[in-house]
């Protein structure tokens, strides 16, 4: 009955359609107007795909291939016998329960056979696993327990005892570590922008002051393998806020589903290149190959944008609105004297820290069975993550390549800074081989301890992420591809998606977004802003994006009532007391 109810009542408001709602452009909608989307990554086609869906005329500009960091890569000259290449990747796509508003866009991209469209393609993976150098690996289970009633002792204790058990830590520090996310959830969210938003995690957590489990497991781990940040700079507001979704809703309280989702196929076929043929049934253009070198300001709008195609012809480009759907260090490069004569505030931008998350893949000539979810690195110098993909693939990767291959597995390193194990040297400074070589050590180092499980015999072939390019002459590695580390203080260095340029918008995870990281999640909510702030200057009356929140415990709202008082009298957080 609800079901029926809420498709009536939807159905006034749009078509439905194979994809899910279509809104109608509404009686003051500006049908014809034309908007350029300077980038084709997450956050870009989100954008075209709401502004289509709303009958704007779209066109997205994009210099190297549609997806961005999302998408996937084809091994070139791996296919034979009339298979495709083997599939590459960025890193490993993850797309955590808390995660809302890349799966309802999902949910309106069509798949064959899928009542959800591309949604169904997302599986939940039910454990992930820590491995040590020198064995003591633990596996923790992952989905929602039966939930119980809260209250502080009740949270101390239960997520305590949880995280000293599954973690092999001292129970002293596990109960530390709940007191830590006990003042952080219940922290107002002026303290969480006035105080936390400029302390960082390790200093919160008291990281230099535990033992050495303590900082590889909940200092280190819980953010630059987890979320890729850094443990010394990031902000307790941001690695507090991915705790509070990760850890404090352990229930999965208004989950989009499993804690811990992976797409079933690569990234391409089963994501993105649905994503692009709906939009081009939408209407959506597609310049390939088209770079942006800069915009031209005049009278308070952005007159033209400037671009060198695939061709190296360099041509104006007229819209009556521009979307930069850019990554941070790309945007902040077009912000000319003219434009920040306008919105100054983008000059912060230059502030905002970047660094490297790249992804490698080993084809292997044997299945692996190292874990049924994530496995975690904990003692890789250079902080390694992977999963094996053919487990999770509906299409298996024996139908990929040569045919000899029988599994994938797909690693994140996401430290490049810190020395090596086999040469000595950061990844930075480490060539292609050097890579290869030096992951494959770390990644033995930790499997093979007990059993024989990574053999050099059943190596294949590997995959470096393109986006890494060697530069002879400096002797290190450049980064097409790098990803944003929030660090403390930085929100007040990201920009809003609309400001005094009236017909310049941004999108993209540096933008302000509730969910405060650099993510999918983050680039998609960014452009839900910027076509709802379209849709104002615009004067439509066309259906507003719509947007999500991330879960709070409501249990706790009272103590954020006292702690508002306790903040705004120049007091610390009730239980902000260091043990």
């Amino acid at each position: 009955m609800l079901r029926g109810t809420v498709a009536a009542a939807v159905a006034t408001a749009g078509v439905l359609t194979a994809g899910g709602l279509r809104p109608v452009p509404a009686a003051g909608s500006p049908g014809g107007r034309q908007v350029a989307v300077l980038g084709g990554g997450v956050a870009g086609l989100t954008a075209a795909h709401e502004l289509a869906e709303r009958g704007f005329q779209v066109t997205v500009f994009e210099r190297r291939a549609l997806g961005g960091k999302a998408r996937s890569i084809p091994v070139p000259g791996s296919g034979s016998g009339g298979r495709p290449d083997l599939p590459g990747e960025h890193g490993f796509r993850f797309f955590p329960g808390f995660y809302q508003h890349i799966p309802d866009t999902m949910r309106r991209i069509p798949f064959a056979g899928n009542p959800n469209g591309v949604w169904n393609n997302l599986i939940g993976v039910p454990e992930a696993r820590f491995a040590r150098r020198g064995g003591d690996d633990f596996r923790l289970p992952l989905g929602p327990k039966a939930r119980t009633n809260f209250t502080p002792d009740a949270f101390r204790e239960t997520m305590g005892a949880a995280i000293a058990t599954a973690l092999k830590m001292p129970a002293d520090e596990g109960a530390y570590f709940a007191e830590r996310l006990l003042v952080f959830n219940s922290s107002c969210d002026a303290r969480r922008l006035g105080q936390w938003e400029h302390t960082s995690w390790r200093d919160f957590v008291g990281g230099h002051q535990r033992s050495h489990e303590f900082r590889a497991l909940l200092s280190r781990t819980l953010t630059s393998i987890m979320v890729a940040a850094k443990e010394d700079v990031a902000s307790v507001r941001t690695i507090g806020t991915m705790g509070e979704q990760f850890l404090g809703n352990p229930f999965e309280i208004g989950n989009d589903g499993a804690l811990d989702r992976v797409l079933n196929g690569p990234t391409n076929s089963v994501w993105i290149d649905p994503w692009v043929q709906r939009l081009r049934d939408l209407g959506v253009q597609f310049a390939l190959g088209a770079e942006v070198r800069g915009l031209e300001v005049r009278d308070r709008r952005i007159a033209s944008a400037r671009i060198v195609d695939e061709n190296g012809a360099q041509r104006s480009i007229d819209a009556d609105y521009f979307v930069v759907a850019l990554s941070a260090e790309q945007a902040r490069a077009l912000w000319s004297p003219d434009v920040l004569e306008v919105r100054p505030e983008l000059a912060a931008m230059d502030r905002l820290f970047v660094d490297w998350m790249n992804g490698i893949q080993f084809y292997l000539r044997r299945p692996m069975d190292i874990s049924h979810g994530h496995t975690a690195y904990i003692d890789a110098p250079w902080s390694l993550t992977s999963i094996t993909q053919n487990q999770l693939w509906a299409r298996k990767i024996t139908e990929f390549g040569d045919g000899t291959v029988q599994d994938c597995l797909s690693v994140d390193i996401s430290d490049w800074n810190s020395p090596g194990m086999l040469y000595g040297k950061p990844a930075k400074e480490c060539t292609h081989e050097e890579i290869a070589r030096e992951v494959w050590a770390q990644l033995r180092a930790h499997l093979n301890d007990r059993d024989d499980l990574l053999r050099d015999a059943d190596l294949h072939s590997w995959f470096l992420d393109p986006g890494i390019s060697w530069q002879e002459s400096q002797r290190r590695n450049a980064n097409a591809d790098p990803l944003l580390i929030n660090t403390a203080g930085s929100w007040e260095c990201r920009p809003e998606a609309h400001g005094a340029l009236e017909n310049l918008f941004l999108a993209g995870d540096y933008v302000r977004t509730n969910v405060d990281l650099a993510t999918m999640e983050g680039a998609n909510e960014s452009a839900r802003d910027t076509v709802n702030a379209i849709i104002d200057v615009s004067g439509s009356n066309a259906e507003r994006c719509r947007k999500y929140t991330l879960y709070r415990a409501t249990e706790l709202d009272p103590l954020r009532r006292i702690d508002a008082d306790r903040y705004a009298a120049g007091q610390p957080n009730l239980f902000d007391v260091r043990l």
